[in-house]
Parts: C-alpha cells; structure tokens; sequence
C-alpha cells in the first residue's frame, strides 16, 4: 500500500502552484497516494495564473482591514487579466486609498503568509464569520444556485464550506480569513512583483441594483514583472484605440444627452463608415442565397408570449407601451388597449414571413435576413461606448432548413462567416461552443444532445481550436461562437451559429415535404457582425482608427504645395470624384506641412501633393499614413493606384 504525500512532495519545480487530482483542482498541500492522477499546474498556465489572480485577491482585502477593520467583505474573484474584491466601507475609496492597500499588500506579499485551508460545518461557518454579513448571506446560499451571476461561486461553490486562513509560516499565527473554495497559492510570497491594484469602482452586492452599493478594488496579477509589464503596454495600446475617444476625435459619433443612455447618432463620417459596412455585407448577404426582408420597430407582446421571450428575456426589455384603449367621457373603458414592446430579437418576425403562406421543401433552405434595430434595457452601469448599447442594428439572419440539411447549412454558414470578416481585415478566429443551461432552456434532451453534436462536428471538422462554454447557450438552442483576435491580441466575440429546434413548434411553422407530409423546419440564427454598432467599435479599435481606403470616410485629400497648383490638382481630385471616390482638395489658408499634419491626423488614406515638377510633369506625389512619400506618379497611374485599392478592399 503507497504512503500518502502532497503536492509539495511531488512537485519540486518552484513555478508549481497547485495540481489536478483525478481532474480537480486542489492546493499543493492535499494529501494524494499513488492511486490518485496528479498533475502539477504551472503558475503561467491559465489554472496557474486564475490561481494566483484569486490569492491576489485575499491579500488585497486582508491589506484592506489591516488598514480599515470595519470594511465588510464581499467577494474577490478572479476575472480575466486580473482580479476584484468588493467593500462595505463608510466612505468611497480614494486614490490615496489605494495607494496605501498597495503598500499593506506588499508588506503581506513579502511575509511569504501561508494560504491554510480548513473545511467547516456551517455552524462553524457562521460562528467564524459572525462580523461579516455579506459571507452569511453566502453561507445560506450553500446547496442552492450558489452562482447567481456574480461570482459567488468563489465562495461557496465547492462540495463543502472552506475557510483560508492566512498563518505565519513559521509560527502558525492567524492574520486573516476568509470564506472561499479555493485553491490558493501555497504562500503570499509567490504572489511575486507581477501584480498592480488598478482602479476603484461602485458594485451592487451581487450584481442587483436592489442591494446595496458597494467599493470595487480592480487588480491585475502576473507570472512575473516583465509579464505585467508587457500587460501595462498592452492597456496603454488599447487606450489610444479606445473606440469612444477616436470616435470623438475623429467626429464619428457621439451620444446626446438629450437622446438617453446607451443611444448614439452617427455623424457623417461615421455614417459613411457604418454604410461601407453594412453595403458589403449585403453584397455578400446576396451572393449567398439570402433573401432580405424588413420588419417594425414594435409589435403587440403577443408576439413575444409565443416566442417566450416574455417569459426568458423581459427583464432585457424595455417596459411596455399601452396603446388604443379607449374611454368614454366618464372615463369608462369602451376598448381594451393592447401591450406593445419594443423588439429585442428579430426571429419572431421572420417567423411570420415564414409562416405567411405555404413553403415546399423546395424553397428549403430559406434564409431571411435583415439590418433590424432591436431595442435592449441594458442596466445603464454595463453601457460602454458602442460595445454596449441600448439600441442596436443585428445583422439577423434566419435559416428555415430540413432535418438532414442542418450539417451542410450549419458548415456553409461558419465558411460565410469567415470569408466575410476576412473582407473586414479580420482573420485571427477560434470557436466557443455553448451548451445548455438545464435550468434555463425548452426543448428535450433529445433536441438538445443532437443539436449540440451536430455544431460539435461542424466547428471540430473546421479545423480551428474549439473551447467549452458550458450553460452558455440561449434558451432555445446551442451555439457556435466565432471568437476573433484583433490588431493587439484582443478577443472579441463575433459571429454566433445557433440551433433552434423550439420556435418553429412555438410558431406552428410546417413545409410540405417531397411525400407530401407536413414537416417542421429546423431554424438556424446566425448574427455575422453581432450588432453594426458594435463592430464599427471593433473594427475603429483593430484599425486604430486609420481605416482600409475603401472604409475610410475621406479616401483621398489634394494638397497644392501653393494656391498656383489647386486648378490642376482640383481636377485630379475632380476625376476621382467621378469614379465614386470620397476625395477632398484642401483650399485652406494653412500652409502646406499643417494641412499635412491636419490630414495625418485625420487617417486620410492618401494625400496627394502637387508643386510645380508635378504639375509640369502631369503627375502627383503620394504621401501616406506612416510619413512615407512616393514622387512623380502619373495622373491616370495614381488614379489606377487609388481605385484599386478600393476595389479589392487592400489592407493599405
């Protein structure tokens, strides 16, 4: 019989922060034997690094009520590139605040404190803890759902309560505790110097507006310095393409207060841009066998009780309108009005253009798609510039096929997918497949597991790395997500492919098949863009701004070295004007380098520059973004040269 040991034993390599056993995750010190699978988990491996993020996270509020004793916990999880935990304080924090729960972590992080964890009986749980009310409330959660949207999970989401109490290494003193599910670093000091407290930010308490407000510490933790660094630069890059700041400078959009929270208007330069969009996606909406249709803004909530969506999504709807009741002149009711929503989804719509006469399985498949804004009540702490918004234009499309069409549609769709954003200069992907949520779906366990294969085998068979996304499917059906990498390493969620086996019985939708029966169709929902307000964010951020030529709101700008060379120039730009180019002469008072500098600023694609051995010579110079410069180009050369590049839609 094997003697027992632990991880410490095991794993000699310093960078070992903890190790699976038989598949789970546990603490370097759990006692294994011979017959247990044990596999060590490097700190720079996501396991590692979520590991680290969430130890980060008690040292963090252990710095905190060694500074402040009255603060109330909440909860700390790790989150991608980083972590948070949440205070229950008098005042809001201050940046000096921060400042001085920085200095405290590093004093605990270099004490090298050992992370003890100790399985407890609720009784025990609660006796413990009896000061902090938030972890309480958790306790009672023990059993039931325990991740209610926000992180509990951390908490208490294991088989068993466990606390991590924070010894002296060498005297087993207690400094801290706190009720977690771990695992945890075997000590604070492999927190290392990789880690930086980041910001401070209003939270309600689980995530509800009902609870009460509270402090959020945002942090970030890495394997080592030069990786925090490396993710400081990153942060750094990414604030200059911040969509909502380029948007501004670059007069694209903005969002009045006058309008509302969440709702923008575009501005000419901007709706440029959303229109080269949306015209290339119908372009390729066309050649591919779709049918475009259009459907209103608001309809009678009927609709929505049949589509169920009253019943899974109304808290993402905006309320009601009552409309066309009418009264007598005392008042009494003399016609019952009705309930109109705003649409949040435009599928139950194109149910009806199904459903509004008889379909062969010859018009099969039948793929209706549309540009239609769809209105969303987004809590307003969640909005962010375009990326989340309160209405928004989805580039919808619905798919009507037959039982064994589904695989080939399914596959050709995800190929229309990649092709396409290939055209919008993106083409670094990966698919997430989500599955069912059992306690938030319709439909049987039949739909469910033959649905869920078939995308399993379309998105394997595409050859690109496939990740789980366990319970995040729609209510209605599974799906395939098109995940895209941007300029700067950034993932953003794009296209989804989602089976829906529930709405054509919820709608009574038939087609005549080849026998003559009547059969249901299998719909398909497929967004490509997501929403147009989104993804020009996305593709503003990947581009930084300076757009491909055939995006680009000006394409072209003529800038005369003096007043002499506007007459020729001007008919240059008047040429390219003909051809359908956006193209500019800048006539200005400014001399020659500022209209340089103006219309670098501005992400003009090409300027074209005439002085008098261009003029003489029937030519122009080409300066371009980066400062390069290319002299003496013919006239009917550059004009080949620009119209080119618009057409074959180059990455210049």
């Amino acid at each position: 019989m094997s003697s027992p040991k632990t991880g410490f034993d095991i794993f000699q390599e310093r960078t070992i922060v903890a190790m699976r056993v038989n598949g789970d995750l546990r603490d370097l010190a759990t006692t294994v034997t011979d017959a247990d699978v044990v596999e060590g988990v490097d700190i720079s491996s996501p396991d590692g690094l979520s590991i680290l993020r969430h130890s980060a996270a008690h040292v963090a509020a252990q710095a905190v009520q060694s500074i402040n004793p009255e603060a109330k916990l909440g909860i700390g999880p790790p989150i991608t590139d980083g972590f948070y935990y949440d205070f229950d304080v008098e005042e809001p924090l201050t940046p000096e605040d921060v400042k001085a729960i920085a200095k405290a972590m590093d004093r605990i992080v270099r004490q090298g404190q050992r992370f003890v964890r100790r399985v407890v009986t609720e009784d025990e749980a609660r006796a413990e803890l009896a000061n902090e009310p938030y972890k309480l409330e958790l306790i009672g959660l023990k059993g039931s759902s325990a991740d209610g949207g926000d992180n509990e999970s951390v908490e208490v989401g294991g088989a068993e309560l466990t606390i991590y109490v924070n010894v002296d290494a060498k005297t087993g003193e207690v400094y801290w505790k706190d009720l977690c599910r771990g695992p945890h670093l075997p000590s604070t000091r492999m927190i290392g110097n990789g880690y930086a407290l980041m910001r401070t930010a209003a939270a309600y308490w689980r995530g509800s507006e009902k609870n009460k407000q509270l402090q959020r510490v945002y942090g970030t933790a890495w394997a080592t310095k030069d990786d925090l660094r490396a993710y400081q630069s990153r942060l750094e890059e990414a604030a200059k393409r911040d969509h909502r700041k380029l948007g501004t400078e670059l007069d694209l959009f903005s969002f009045p207060e006058e309008i509302g929270s969440g709702l923008a208007v575009f501005h000419p330069k901007g709706g440029i841009i959303r229109n080269e969009i949306e015209n290339y996606m119908r372009e390729r909406l066309l050649a591919n066998g779709y049918d475009l249709v259009n459907t209103p803004h608001i309809t009678k909530g009927h609709l929505f009780e049949t589509s169920q969506h009253l019943n899974w999504y109304k808290d993402g709807m905006f309320p009601a309108m009552h409309l066309d009741e009418e009264t007598d002149e005392d008042g009494n009711i003399t016609r019952q009005g009705q309930d109109y929503y705003l649409k949040p989804m435009n599928c139950p719509f194109h149910n009806l253009i199904f459903r509004a006469r008889g379909r062969s399985y010859r018009e099969l498949p039948l793929r209706l798609a549309e540009f239609g804004t769809v209105y969303r009540y987004e809590k307003s702490g969640t909005l962010s510039g375009l990326t989340r918004v309160r209405g928004l234009t989805q580039d919808d499309a619905h798919i009507y096929v037959t039982g064994d069409q589904v695989k080939a549609e399914v596959a050709s769709q995800l190929e229309f997918v990649f092709e396409t954003l290939r055209g919008y200069g993106l083409d670094n992907f990966y698919l997430e497949l989500s599955t069912r949520d059992p306690e938030k779906s319709v439909g049987t366990d039949e739909q469910w597991d033959e649905a869920t294969e078939t995308l399993r085998q379309v998105a394997t068979e595409s050859g690109l790395e496939l990740v789980a996304d366990p319970g995040g499917a729609a209510f209605y059906g599974p799906k395939i997500s098109v995940q895209a990498r941007d300029a700067i390493g950034r993932t953003w969620q794009l296209s989804t492919v989602q089976l829906d086996f529930n709405q054509p019985e919820l709608f009574d939708l038939e087609y005549t098949a080849q026998d003559g029966s009547r059969q249901q169709p299998v719909m398909i929902h497929r967004a490509l863009l997501g929403s147009i307000e989104r993804f020009f964010a996305i593709l503003l951020e990947h581009y930084a701004g300076a757009f491909p030529v055939w995006l680009s709101p000006v394409q072209v700008i003529g800038i005369p070295v003096a007043e002499q060379y506007e007459e020729f120039l001007g008919g240059v730009i008047d040429q390219l004007r003909a051809l359908g180019v956006r193209a500019e002469l800048d006539t200005s008072s400014d001399r020659m380098p500022k209209k340089i500098r103006n219309a670098t600023m501005q992400k003009i694609p090409f300027q074209l520059i005439v002085g008098e051995e261009d003029r003489a010579n029937g030519a122009v110079s080409f300066r371009f973004r980066d400062g390069t410069q290319e002299n003496g180009i013919p006239v009917a050369d550059a004009i080949a040269r620009i119209t080119d590049a618009i057409a074959t839609k180059a990455q210049v």
